[in-house]
């Protein structure tokens, strides 16, 4: 997936400049910056969720920015969004089906049996409906449907935001296996450290604009980063 030169606006206050990253085959790669300065702007500019006012988003070399978010996530993007946001009066088993697609050819199909594999918690609620289900295992649940996409790009919005400890951990197993498997990942997440353990490389937002962009291990090792760009 390619974002080349996108800016977008919330009415007459533009709140995305000049946007470029990208994120190759079987990549994971860390979006970060301090809350406000786009992330989740970007994200929702990528699955067609707000226009952009300039720019191109590509797929598999192919413009998608003119296409509606249905059609997008059937071209193979899928967002975990901030906030969960499953359907509270469906069965944890029919949050899961009812976004099941079957994946694209040499790809290994997620199903419901595969996220129950993965979240043995569901497993065990799958008749309970989504509003009965901790914020763990809504969060649990959110990721599952969009594997149940079998999205070649799964955007990640804040997935461990709230959750205890252990969740939390639970959650940054799920990204490694999916990054062991091969899944393309965009990750906004503010646990720094983790992220640098499981991601590719990165880029920092800031205000709008990205003000940084490379490897883990160079952002692992420059703390000037963190407190320029980061810290609170």
């Amino acid at each position: 997936m390619e974002v080349n030169g996108v800016s977008a606006s919330y009415g007459k206050s533009r709140v995305l400049h000049d946007i470029s990253l990208a994120v190759g085959p079987g990549e994971v790669v860390g979006f970060l910056g301090r809350n406000g300065m786009g992330k989740t702007t970007t994200m929702r500019v990528i699955m067609g969720l707000l226009a952009p006012a300039g720019g191109t988003i590509r797929l598999r070399g192919e413009r998608i920015d003119g296409l509606p978010p249905h059609r997008r996530a059937a071209a193979g993007i899928s967002l975990i969004p901030e906030g969960r946001q499953i359907f509270p009066n469906l069965t944890v088993r029919e949050n899961l089906i009812g976004f099941e697609r079957a994946a694209a050819p040499g790809r290994r199909n997620w199903c419901a049996q595969r996220v129950f594999e993965l979240f043995p918690r569901l497993a065990e609620r799958a008749g309970q409906m989504g509003n009965h289900l901790s914020g763990g295992e809504q969060q649990m649940l959110a990721i599952g449907r969009a594997l149940m996409t079998n999205a070649e790009v799964l955007l990640v919005d804040e997935a461990t935001e709230g959750l205890a400890p252990l969740l939390r951990e639970e959650i940054w197993r799920c990204l490694l296996l999916l990054k062991q498997e091969g899944q393309a990942l965009l990750v906004v997440d503010k646990y720094v450290e983790r992220l640098i353990e499981i991601a590719d490389r990165h880029y920092i937002i800031e205000a709008g604009r990205i003000v940084w962009a490379g490897s883990s291990a160079q952002l692992a090792s420059d703390r000037s980063l963190w407190d320029r760009h980061l810290s609170v």
